[in-house]
């Protein structure tokens, strides 16, 4: 990602890093939020294909990569306020927001505390905010993740965490040297996976509306194995009338197991006004 440049953004708990390339007037600006303990490197290939075409902006999530150190002690409104602050000092307008996993989660808090900001909105991989989808058991397993990971050996969990959430082996391979970023470092690597569910389970559970004011697409591999991404997908777009795009083969990480057709669909969402 050596075409953009790094930038960052100061809050009281830490220095949020963030890249982006040339922008240009006129062009449709993409914000792309990594999943939970994936980075800015999630993105590689849709900065490959569109940084010639658009505005971009993609950031490691507070506590993730270069934005480390970092308190743990946020909720995701927080993040969505500094997601806000931050494309405010960039002078960025109705962008749209593609989020995968845990970044889908901030794109609709964002939404729901920015009502009419967004151009659009694309999921993958996520799974909706609202308190019906989700039993108690679910949220109550999302606020008691600690002991799960701190209980799995570090080795295993990179080899089974970059397995379990991508197919191909660029997906594997780059999943593995996004946690390596924490080698040496189990304890924080325990603390924010689990804190990041929690913060997850306690947004569900405000029993917001969270509605989507804005054109959608949701994009989930056939093969995400990642809790119950695709039962939440299919109930969502059930719901909604949402767009819902299946990638065969593709994983949890769906943009980097098939990024040609990932990046085929975002364009024609873009080009199309946010519209399929």
């Amino acid at each position: 990602m050596t075409t953009i440049q790094e930038k960052q953004y100061s809050t009281k708990y830490g220095t949020i890093h963030y890249w982006v390339n040339a922008f240009k007037k006129g062009r449709a600006t993409l914000v792309m939020l990594p999943g939970l303990t994936a980075d800015h490197r999630l993105f590689d290939k849709q900065v490959e294909a569109f940084e010639s075409k658009y505005n971009l902006l993609v950031w490691d999530a507070p506590g993730h990569n270069a934005s480390r150190p970092f308190e743990l002690r946020f909720n995701l409104e927080d993040k969505a306020r500094w997601l806000h602050d931050i494309l405010t000092a960039e002078g960025i307008e109705k962008p749209v927001l593609i989020g995968q996993s845990m970044g889908g989660y901030v794109s609709q808090m964002y939404i729901h505390l920015y009502p009419g900001e967004v151009t659009g909105f694309i999921s993958i991989g996520s799974a909706p905010l609202q308190r019906e989808y989700y039993t108690g058991i679910e949220l109550w397993l999302l606020k008691h993740m600690y002991p799960v990971y701190r209980m799995y050996p570090w080795k295993a969990l990179v080899r089974d965490g970059s397995r379990g959430c991508a197919t191909s082996d660029y997906g594997r391979n780059l999943m593995r040297e996004m946690m390596q970023t924490y080698e040496g470092a189990f304890e924080e690597y325990c603390r924010l996976t689990s804190h990041g569910f929690k913060m997850l389970a306690e947004a569900v559970e405000q029993n917001l509306a969270y509605e989507i004011d804005c054109p959608a697409l949701l994009i989930c591999g056939e093969r995400d194995m990642a809790g119950s991404a695709k039962s939440y997908n299919k109930r969502w777009a059930s719901k909604t009338g949402f767009q819902l795009e299946w990638i065969p083969g593709a994983g949890h990480n769906t943009n980097t197991d098939k990024p040609e057709l990932v990046n085929a669909l975002i364009e024609k969402f873009v080009q199309g006004g946010g519209k399929d």
